[in-house]
């Protein structure tokens, strides 16, 4: 190869390499004011119960939107005899189930699977989430035996509260709150009846799943769509920030 050709082959490797370059850069010209337009493609857990389409103000214009059932206020009594209320799980996520300590049945393996996902769950990731036990069986289960029921489950007391109070409060919570069943029954072998599964509540007080507290299925199903709606209420932050 004479000496004349190759400064010819290196300028034409650099300009390819420019045009190369040239080229990217006008790319990212091109889309870079797009960036701001992609959603995200999360897929949004469902909400549960009643719901209702109304007329809203969006950007000047009229819009539908849903309002969506959430579960209502409460009172109740927690295994140190102290009241726990609704206000008390402002801005968490509810984990609830029904219960009651002399349950042979179903109740010993809905416990364990709480306690096993409260382990499973103890991490800062999960601060924001509590989970809610309420006993069917209130003439029984008072604060002293939901107190050696707890200790014996190894239970949280921040995070895991046991609940007691007046009969007809936690059936109704259960019945129209929570839409699972939960009451006395004088038909049963147990005198009592009340839903094997668990149901998840965001944020907002909406229900957005139910769980088969008796298998690990269900518990797998419940611990995975945890995670999404956390996931879910920090893209909801960012966007009533963003507004």
């Amino acid at each position: 190869m004479s000496g004349s050709a190759r400064p010819s082959s290196k300028r034409t490797k650099w300009l390819i390499l420019g045009g190369i370059g040239a080229f990217v850069l006008s790319l990212f010209v091109f889309f870079s004011p797009m960036v701001g337009l992609v959603k995200h493609n999360f897929t949004y857990l469902p909400y549960y119960g009643p719901k209702e389409p109304v007329l809203v103000q969006r950007d000047g214009k009229d819009v539908v939107d849903t309002i969506y059932a959430e579960i209502p206020p409460f009172s109740f009594i927690d295994r140190d005899g102290q009241p726990f209320t609704d206000k008390d799980v402002t801005g968490k996520i509810i984990v609830a189930d029904f219960f009651f300590t002399r349950c042979g049945t179903i109740c010993p393996r809905m416990s364990v699977n709480m306690q096993q996902l409260q382990l499973k769950l103890n991490d800062d990731a999960f601060k924001d989430v509590v989970f809610l036990s309420h006993t069917v069986d209130p003439e029984h289960d008072t604060p002293e035996v939901l107190d050696a029921y707890a200790k014996k489950l190894e239970a949280d007391p921040v995070r895991w509260k046991f609940l007691t109070g007046n009969a007809v409060d936690i059936y109704r919570m259960g019945n129209t709150g929570y839409l699972l069943s939960a009451l006395e029954d004088s038909t049963s072998a147990e005198q009592f009846v009340h839903d094997g599964r668990f149901v998840l509540v965001d944020k907002q007080k909406h229900i957005r799943g139910y769980y088969d507290g008796t298998e690990a299925s269900g518990m797998n199903a419940l611990a995975a769509d945890l995670k999404m709606l956390l996931k879910e209420e920090r893209i909801k932050a960012r966007e009533a920030a963003d507004r």
